[in-house]
């Protein structure tokens, strides 16, 4: 009979991927848990909303991608070892099993010690607590089934399959939880078009201010920022290609207005940080210039006053222009 206590470089193989995937996936859920809570529980003092949706995204995407591969694994493996049951007993899984058990436990350990530690510190903030009880939940229960895995007896398969069924859902429903937050796909490319265009904008006004620190006039129209000698040209909208409105408002000489279609509600500073009014509306923190470039969808104008006292060069300050 042939010695299968003895791992060919396929048991190897399948095994070191399959705890690989499986590595990847836990630190992928965790990640994307803590994402969720500080999305749900912002800290006043330390708030990136870009950061945490990038979160999001990363560890959704990795988790959607090594989640099933981790999966098909398992039950490739667990099928063979049903076929030959003597493969249970292969080096290399035990190791791996163990091994696993091991990091659990440790993890395990630390947390709780990380937990009592704060709670005598005072520190056991909601947000924190949150956080320890996601990585005791999930460490322990790595550490709970590789310990039932070990100990089973024949005929469990039904429970296994049960298992994987509540994990899978689980999973799933944590990844779904992120399309609530960050949007699909479809949105988000809404959002990143909205968020150029509040870059151009953003580029026209100084570039509106320049001129007219250099020529004491504003430009009656966006043609007459163009400059050959810099390169600079007016932007135009991302997604159309048509240039963006621009016109002087009422008697004073320094008030202007800009104007965009845009395709979703929010904010935006731009350079990727787009986000939904939603987000703004649950009193997050996101700095002093968040309503200056307010939106909701369609056409939304900015109207902007030059201030001389402000923005004039020496020669050109005098009489203050109410801003808006």
């Amino acid at each position: 009979m042939e010695n299968t206590s003895k791992s060919s470089p396929k048991d190897v193989f399948m095994h070191l991927l399959g705890f690989a995937a499986l590595y990847v996936s836990v630190v992928s859920f965790i990640a994307l848990l803590f994402s969720y809570i500080d999305f749900l529980v912002p800290d006043q003092l330390s708030y990136y909303l870009t950061s945490i949706l990038n979160q999001i995204r990363w560890s959704s995407a990795t988790l959607l991608v090594m989640f099933p591969v981790y999966i098909w694994i398992t039950w490739t493996l667990e099928k063979e070892i049903k076929t030959n049951p003597e493969k249970k007993e292969l080096r290399s899984r035990k190791w791996l099993i163990y091994f696993t058990l091991f990091v659990a436990a440790i993890t395990v350990i630390i947390d709780l010690i990380t937990l009592v530690y704060n709670f005598y510190s005072g520190e056991l903030t909601t947000k924190f607590f949150w956080k320890i009880l996601v990585v005791l939940v999930v460490a322990g229960g790595v550490f709970g089934y590789y310990r039932w895995v070990l100990n089973r007896a024949k005929g469990a398969s039904s429970k296994s399959k049960l298992l994987t069924w509540i994990v899978s859902i689980v999973v799933a429903a944590a990844l779904v939880g992120g399309f609530f937050i960050v949007g699909s796909p479809a949105t988000q490319r809404a959002r990143r078009f909205d968020d150029q265009r509040i870059n151009d904008l953003q580029s026209i006004q100084y570039q509106v201010l320049n001129y007219w620190q250099k020529k004491g006039v504003i430009p009656d129209s966006l043609d007459q920022l163009k400059d050959e000698f810099s390169g600079y040209m007016p932007p135009h909208d991302p997604e159309t290609n048509k240039s963006y409105e621009y016109e002087l408002v009422g008697q004073s000489a320094l008030r202007f207005k800009l104007c965009a279609d845009f395709k979703t509600n929010g904010v935006s500073y731009g350079s990727g940080n787009a986000y939904p009014l939603a987000v703004r509306d649950a009193s997050y923190p996101h700095g002093g210039q968040t309503d200056n470039w307010t939106h909701d969808a369609g056409r939304v104008c900015f109207e902007r006053s030059i201030d001389k006292d402000i923005y004039g060069l020496p020669e050109q300050k005098g009489t203050t222009i109410p801003a808006y």
